[in-house]
């Protein structure tokens, strides 16, 4: 299926010219007809002779409805320029055409209508003005066709110049689905209806999908579609559907919300943008309109091609996206901008708007994705679709970390500050037992934790049990230094004789003291209680081994010459070890090698 939207002056014929190709009627409300005025989009559809179905959107000319003919215009691939024969170029055939200019839109006819009314000297002298007029526009050598839609004159050709043009179109992006909606209403039975112009993607009955605009991001679900009045199992681009919504009532969604396959498609309420098109100076405040939406924005140029846009809303938009630009205040197209970036970097420094001007200048595909990456300092890789960016490859001075891809100059410096970090823990308290990796993380601000084991690896640093540390830092107590001196020299002399909690007391040799000493390889802790050296249970084995097998508690603690209170966490702690097993409650044997 194909879509086509008509453009040109208010009363040029392009409704009649619609009504002519399809035989259907495209003015919706009764006042239209009667005032012979379209105030707002219609839609009507036919079958071309090679069986390619085309729909029309048919948009109003007038410029106080100049915003519903964008939201027509801006999802259409094609349009059908509408000049007629006897009054030739007016003033919103000019609006028209910046509109086409600003969104780039390359595809398209131009339809000299009304020829009855005209001499085949006007017509050719329209067709050279149209054409002049058109120049700079992706229409500028747009074949024309000249007809009658009242007499008939020339939709023969019409039809068969559509026909040939959009057998040239190129294949629809790949880009999942959005569909800028243009009506919403409900139907008893079926409950709320919204109507678009599938541009990315496709749809099917039972979809989820997300609803982003004025009421926020919700998830839906898609109940039925319709393309031309018919159901359907399936939609693709680029084509007319009518969606039937499940888990949303007719009026919280409308003209300018959009329908996005579920989390592919972030909104955004600040993009850097290239003008393509319009006036140099431009106010302050801006309505921008992509799709069917129209939403406030505040202008900060970059540089003469630049601009910043902030939002008043957020909105579901791409690079390479195309925005017109109108003036609020004097009605009228002022120019016509490119989505370069929906998540640029904030500007808080003298010069940075120049050199962020500068930055977007880069065109080419690879260098973007190095800019890009440069500008954030990481960028993960499922990202890089959204902002129109090649995924495939690694540049010069990036490194693929995981799913992530990260400036070689930023993961340097994330090592070199850990080390900082840890190397200060140590110097602030020799007792701590690492920096934890959540403390690293958030300190480096790093994007996702996940990155965290690389900037490890190169850091010189050591991780265990969630925490880093430096190995050779362990060893330095600190002031408990001189307490472990004196605690190993009498565990030396006598290994099974642990220290009272008094002793531990008077050697000022508490919980996190003697923790720092365990860390540090100097001390064992069998229990909250019992310290001594990480020698002592193989010198245990020694004695134990000479023992009749197997042996009691009571036997284990008269060999070691030791107190039950040191003797049942040391059993314990042996058995733990598999150096000794437990028979029953009153025996323990030695386990021999290969038994």
């Amino acid at each position: 299926m194909f879509v086509v939207a008509t453009a040109g002056h208010v009363d040029h014929g392009k409704s009649t010219l619609v009504k002519a190709l399809t035989g259907m009627e495209p003015d919706r409300w009764e006042d239209e007809r009667r005032r012979g005025l379209t105030i707002d989009l219609g839609f009507v559809w036919t079958t071309l002779a090679s069986g390619r179905e085309v729909g029309f959107v048919d948009v109003p000319g007038h410029e106080r409805f100049l915003t519903n003919m964008l939201a027509g215009l801006g999802p259409a691939p094609v349009v059908c320029f509408v000049v007629a024969a006897d009054e030739g170029w007016r003033e919103q055939s000019s609006d028209h055409r910046d509109a086409l200019a600003a969104l780039g839109i390359e595809h398209g006819l131009l339809v000299i209508s009304r020829a009855d009314r005209a001499t085949p000297d006007r017509v050719a002298e329209v067709i050279v003005q149209a054409r002049e007029e058109l120049a700079g526009t992706g229409l500028a050598d747009a074949p024309a066709v000249v007809v009658s839609a009242l007499r008939g004159d020339g939709l023969d050709e019409l039809r068969e110049r559509l026909d040939r043009l959009l057998e040239r179109l190129p294949s629809p992006n790949g880009a999942p689905v959005r569909l800028w909606v243009d009506r919403a209403f409900t139907i008893t039975g079926a409950g709320t209806v919204v109507t678009g112009t599938l541009e990315a993607g496709s749809l099917t009955p039972g979809d989820h999908v997300e609803v982003v605009g004025r009421g926020g991001r919700r998830e839906v679900v898609i109940r039925g579609l319709q393309t031309h009045g018919r159901p359907s199992d399936g939609v693709h681009p680029v084509s007319r559907v009518a969606v039937n919504l499940r888990g949303i009532g007719h009026d919280e969604i409308g003209r300018g919300d959009a329908l996005l396959a579920a989390g592919s498609w972030p909104a955004t309420t600040v993009v850097d943008v290239r003008r393509v098109s319009g006036t140099a100076d431009l106010p302050e405040w801006l309505t921008a309109h992509v799709g069917t939406a129209a939403v406030p924005a505040r202008v900060r140029p970059l540089d003469d091609d630049h601009l910043r846009l902030t939002l008043a809303r957020p909105l579901p938009l791409r690079r390479t996206d195309r925005l017109v630009l109108r003036d609020p205040g004097a009605a009228r197209i002022v120019g016509g901008a490119e989505v370069l970036d929906t998540d640029p970097p904030s500007l808080t420094r003298r010069g940075d708007a120049r050199r962020r001007a500068a930055a977007l200048t880069v065109r080419d595909g690879d260098a973007l994705l190095f800019a890009e990456v440069a500008q954030r300092g990481a960028v993960r890789r499922t990202r890089l679709p959204e902002l129109g960016l090649p995924s495939g490859v690694v540049p010069d001075g990036v490194e693929a970390v995981g799913e992530w891809l990260v400036m070689r100059e930023t993961l340097h410096d994330w090592q070199i500050r850990l080390h900082g970090l840890v190397t200060d823990l140590h110097d602030r308290d020799p007792l701590a037992a690492g920096l934890s990796e959540g403390a690293a993380s958030d300190s480096l601000e790093l994007p996702d934790r996940s990155l965290l084991a690389a900037v490890v690896a190169g850091a010189g640093v050591t991780s265990q049990a969630g925490l880093l540390f430096l190995p050779d830092r362990l060893r330095d107590l600190g002031p408990a230094e001189r307490g472990v001196v004196e605690l190993e020299r009498r565990l030396a002399a006598a290994p099974f004789v642990a220290p009272e909690a008094d002793d531990l007391a008077a050697l000022r040799l508490g919980v996190r003291e003697l923790a720092a000493a365990q860390r540090a390889g100097r001390l064992l802790r069998l229990s909250d209680a019992v310290v001594v050296l990480p020698a002592s249970p193989a010198l245990a084995m020694r004695e134990l081994a000479r023992l009749p097998q197997p042996f009691t508690t009571s036997q284990a603690r008269q060999a070691l010459g030791t107190s039950r209170r040191v003797a049942v966490p040391l059993l314990e702690h042996l058995d733990s070890r598999g150096w000794t097993r437990r028979l029953d409650t009153g025996h323990r044997e030695v386990v021999r090698r290969g038994s």
